[in-house]
């Protein structure tokens, strides 16, 4: 997330084994500069003279495009470009920020025009960091990733998420071409006096939480407040089930072109059954392909449904309505194994190679990721990337759990990538394909075959 809806999605995402021991402590090595397949070329546009001096660049108009609108993510947004200005007086920022469905189809048009924008947040993967790489419509940011020092704050393997070779075509090396802000986990939220009500305990296992699924049904309550009209919701429940079905290993290697695993094995296609089912016994209610995410998050937080599968960026807009009546978990394959799911950092702010004030831009990120960043973004409900060391919601909380169940996922390894960056099409692919599964105009093993199409013919072109 993964994208990413993912703010979004947006989000986004991540190579999940390195985030176990370095996301949490911010401590990781240096990574200072290209690496992997990194051309001459690519070195010598990393290179060059910093200027941090923001009150010395003149008046300057610096416009960002975002996916920051989920209340929590927007307000921070609004909270640090305020700051930012009265900071810098000789700077207006002006802000776009669109859905992430939206982000995804005009970004690449705004990036390509007369006037791009300056900032801008790039999903992660081959659908569109890798595209914007390959087009020249991002700059690498190795050199602010020195001045700034991201390059020892972020954890390496947060780096490398960013990372891509100058032509696009391989990721997790070469220049880094951002950095992020949020950190993001997919799961399942609950309404704890509905629980209560059916006799539940919160659900840690997918055999728990289905068992609950159905109980909520065969008492009338709605099991899952669920829309996908904007398509990545179905990237993210179809995750959680994966994760659990298929294991990380599996979809780490489809995911990552680990080799060895098809998107037609056993674990997967025993998802899509699962989230057939779920879809054909009601679990889902109706229509839910024609409701938005944001219907199905107001749904949930009016005490229309037990659950909520989505991601941690919605943690704001829930607490703010239920209060201390909502929780949050991460689901286990079985008992006494560990939680797995999506999970990992959110869109990374990038520069654009247009942009006519890079280093200006770069000081804008910079303000926006640093530890006063950060804490903004916990201090509006969000989970930042590198949580500050006093950050300690109150006990009882959404807030509180999402922060518990982000320490018990990434320390024992189990953040998994989204899917959607599997290939350049796969977003497209799986979401149009989820869609159609729950729908009943396809069958779990259809639906296995149209993604193996989609990751073989990539792989048949590199």
């Amino acid at each position: 997330m993964t994208e990413r809806t993912r703010g979004r999605p947006a989000r986004r995402f991540v190579a999940a084994a390195a985030l176990a021991t370095g996301l949490l402590t911010a401590v990781a090595a240096c990574s200072p500069g290209p690496s992997g397949n990194a051309s001459a070329d690519d070195a010598h546009k990393t290179t060059g003279p910093v200027s941090k001096d923001v009150a010395k660049a003149g008046n300057v108009t610096l416009t960002e495009w975002d996916q920051n609108t989920d209340p929590g993510t927007d307000a921070a947004t609004q909270t640090l470009n305020k700051a930012f200005m009265k900071k810098y007086p000789n700077v207006t920022i002006k802000r776009v920020s669109r859905s992430f469905s939206d982000l995804k189809t005009t970004l690449k048009l705004a990036l390509s025009s007369a006037s791009p924008p300056d900032v801008v947040q790039a999903n992660q993967g081959y659908p569109d960091m890798g595209a914007f790489v390959k087009a020249g419509l991002l700059q690498p940011v190795d050199r602010y990733a020195t001045a700034y020092g991201w390059d020892s704050s972020f954890p390496s393997q947060l780096l490398d998420l960013n990372r891509f070779t100058s032509d696009g075509k391989t990721w997790k090396t070469g220049n880094l071409y951002g950095v992020s802000q949020t950190g993001e986990i997919v799961g399942v939220y609950y309404n704890k006096a509905k629980l209560k009500s059916l006799g539940l305990s919160v659900p840690t296992t997918l055999a728990e939480f289905q068992s609950a699924l159905a109980k909520s049904k065969a008492s009338g309550l709605q099991p899952i407040s669920y829309g996908d009209a904007d398509k990545s919701p179905g990237i993210h429940i179809f995750g959680v089930l994966q994760a659990a079905t298929a294991g990380k290993a599996e979809v780490r290697k489809l995911v990552f072109d680990g080799g060895g695993a098809k998107w037609t094995d056993s674990g997967t296609r025993e998802a899509a059954t699962t989230l057939r089912g779920w879809a054909d016994k009601g679990y889902l209610g109706s229509g839910f392909n024609g409701e938005s995410q944001d219907q199905a998050v107001a749904s949930f937080a009016k005490g229309k449904s037990l659950f909520l599968v989505d991601g941690t960026w919605q943690t704001a807009a829930i607490a703010s309505k239920m209060k201390n009546n909502a929780g949050f978990t991460a689901l286990s394959p079985a008992a006494g194994q560990a939680p797995l799911t999506q999970g990992g950092e959110g869109l990374a702010w990038a520069v654009t190679s247009k942009s006519k004030h890079p280093d200006v831009a770069a000081a804008y990120i910079n303000f926006l990721v640093d530890n006063n960043g950060m804490k903004a973004a916990a201090d509006n409900g969000n989970l930042p990337a590198l949580p500050p060391a006093d950050y300690r919601p109150a006990a009882g909380t959404v807030h509180a759990d999402v922060l518990a169940q982000w320490k018990a996922v990434s320390e024992k390894d189990g953040l998994l990538p989204y899917l959607d960056y599997t290939t350049p099409t796969f977003y497209d692919t799986l979401t149009a394909a989820v869609q159609e599964l729950t729908a009943g105009q396809l069958t779990p093993a259809k639906f296995c075959d149209r993604l193996q199409s989609d990751y073989g013919s990539f792989q048949q072109s590199r």
